[in-house]
């Protein structure tokens, strides 16, 4: 009931399976999905640069177990 009022619903009835399809399928191309999305995606938003701190240097867990 969106896109056809319930008046012209009755000739769908009369219509051949075939004929139904290819009306429904030229029906379908013409809508506009974008209108019945709850929620537009946003763009991402880049991570924010790692800051390396000289005083705490990364050490490896193989290294770590291998000392110990």
């Amino acid at each position: 009931m969106i896109s056809i009022p319930e008046e012209h619903w009755r000739v769908f009835g009369e219509m051949a399976w075939t004929d139904l399809i290819e009306q429904l399928k030229e029906l379908s191309a013409k809508a506009t999905l974008k209108r019945f999305l709850k929620q537009p995606r946003k763009k991402k938003t880049p991570q924010p640069k790692r800051v390396k701190d000289p005083k705490h240097p990364h050490v490896s867990t193989a290294k770590l177990l291998s000392q110990g």
